[in-house]
């Protein structure tokens, strides 16, 4: 406990900086592996079926609890390391893990029951009856295949949750980057075998059954690495069926249902996204790809200082100390924006050549570059906007409020389902694509401007904005301005040369990030 009172600027700067670190590679595989399910499955309605369908345990987990139980398991470790010791916060975290694994049990058994009707959304977009009864078939048959992961990865964010509260923040990180890895030598492996861009009337039996076990293995490794982790911190233990009889995890369940909403509506988003994506040929991985650029940008920028920052955050909540909280929101805060800026600029400008880029064999003739690059674009301001409603979101759970992040999250769901609506009228092409991700956009703004609305209230009369920090960000965000557009302006000549746009992106945004930094540190002293 020591280390979170006394948290300072540089702590919280340098546990970004690793959580950054490592998430960029994690991030980075995640992108990767996007990229190569979508170079070795190509442009097909089996490919659509598949991005979104190994994607369901991830987004059961989440409508279990997802990015929430880092937000209410950290600040109920930490209050239990407080109260009662290593000891005592071991406990809670047994009963809380307990509670988890059966409902996930569950949830196991009804996604298995459930899978035909899960199978029949993700073959909608087939317009041929015939491929459209077989596609629903092996995407069941996938469905089954991977519906335990939902209990992997309960116990991966739990290990990374009691990581984190612990301060350590390394393994937490970037143990998925192993979990992406395993996938990318699965999909790579399966398709030098099986053959590359089939569509469902040609699709193997045995291709659905090497990518489901393939993935369920690779989220195993993951969980596995991070229950090794929990042990390092001291906080490994057997989960206990007894969380009725312990206050504080109960406390803690209590408050995983009533923020359910928080996760459950950003994932049925997500999820009617995709579904809306698959009815055009590669769409999935447009949407895909977009929505993993945007969490990997996020992850590493405002995502990482979040991390960092909530457990000081529910420290100074707890102890009601409204000056430390109102200052670590503030830091906090120009933190994510300054991390985000250069990034929003450097894709914005750069969106066509890294779109080039990560369109990659049977996609490259799919005429999906020029909806990728658009929606690349959109991904820029989102990546900002997104960050800094998942800092207020973090913030406010750390003092224990989980009603306007639930409203917030039904918001912006609203926000994504009228969205899809009108997309389904849009023509089956490029067009839906972008208007999809712009979806996103929107529901982001909607959930921030909610979430700092009420942040804004509970901080008072603490300032609510550093401006120091805000404005030498945007005078460095100018700053690195020309060299993005130098990049822009080379791209335009080399006639989309990959390799050329690779070195390019590599050696410019290098530049542009060292000229950002260096005009910061020169105006701005934290």
């Amino acid at each position: 406990m020591r280390a979170l009172e006394n948290q300072t600027p540089t702590t919280t700067a340098r546990n970004s900086a690793t959580v950054a670190g490592w998430g960029l590679v994690s991030r980075a595989t995640g992108l990767l592996r996007v990229v190569v399910i979508g170079a070795v499955l190509g442009p097909t309605y089996f490919a659509n079926a598949f991005q979104t369908g190994y994607f369901v345990p991830h987004l059961v987990f989440i409508l279990i609890a997802g990015p929430v139980l880092a937000m209410v398991l950290v600040p109920g470790v930490v209050r239990s390391l407080g109260a009662g010791g290593i000891g005592r916060a071991r406990e809670v975290l047994a009963g809380v893990s307990g509670w988890l694994l059966a409902v996930s049990a569950v949830v196991i058994a009804l996604l298995m029951i459930l899978s035909p009707v899960v199978a029949w959304t993700l073959t909608l977009g087939i317009p041929d009856p015939a491929a459209r009864a077989r596609g629903r078939w092996l995407s069941t048959l996938l469905v089954l295949l991977i519906a335990p992961q939902v209990l992997l990865y309960i116990l991966a964010h739990v290990g990374a949750a009691a990581q984190q509260a612990r301060g350590r923040f390394a393994l937490a990180a970037g143990a998925s980057a192993v979990e992406n890895v395993i996938l990318i030598l699965t999909v790579v492996v399966a398709g030098g075998y099986y053959g590359m861009g089939l569509d469902v009337d040609h699709v193997p039996v045995g291709l659905v059954v090497v990518l489901g076990m393939g993935s369920t293995v690779a989220v195993a490794l993951h969980a596995g690495l991070q229950l090794f982790g929990t042990a390092r911190v001291g906080l490994l233990t057997w989960p206990s069926m007894r969380w009725r009889r312990d206050v504080e995890a109960r406390a803690v369940t209590r408050r995983l249902v009533r923020s359910v909403g928080v996760a459950a509506w950003p994932a049925a988003a997500m999820y009617v996204l995709f579904t809306v994506a698959g009815s055009v040929p590669g769409g999935a991985f447009v949407v895909q790809l977009s929505h993993s650029v945007l969490y990997s940008l996020s992850y590493v920028s405002a995502h990482a200082v979040s991390m960092a920052a909530l457990p000081g955050l529910a420290h100074a909540a707890h102890r009601e100390d409204e000056v430390t909280f109102g200052s670590a929101w503030r830091q906090a805060l120009s933190y994510a924006v300054i991390a985000s800026l250069p990034l929003l600029v450097l894709l914005a400008v750069n969106c066509l050549p890294t779109a080039n880029i990560l369109a990659n064999g049977k996609l490259r003739g799919a005429a999906l570059i020029g909806p990728l690059a658009a929606c690349l674009g959109v991904v820029a301001v989102a990546q900002l906007v997104g960050g800094v409603h998942d800092i207020g979101r973090q913030a406010l759970f750390a003092r224990l409020e989980e009603r306007i992040p639930c409203r917030a999250s039904e918001v912006a769901f609203g926000v994504v389902v009228v969205a899809a609506a009108v997309a389904v009228l849009l023509p089956a092409d490029g067009s839906r694509l972008v208007w999809l991700v712009v979806a996103i956009l929107a529901s982001e703004l909607v959930a921030a401007g909610t979430v700092l609305v009420r942040l804004r209230r509970v901080i008072q009369p603490e300032r609510f904005l550093e401006f120091r920090g805000l404005i030498a960000a945007l005078v460095a965000t100018f700053a690195m301005v020309p060299v993005a557009a130098a990049m822009w302006w080379f791209a335009t000549l080399d006639g989309g040369d990959r390799l050329a746009d690779l070195a390019l992106l590599a050696v410019g945004s290098v530049t542009a990030l060292g000229v950002y930094v260096l005009v910061l540190r020169r105006v701005w002293r934290p």
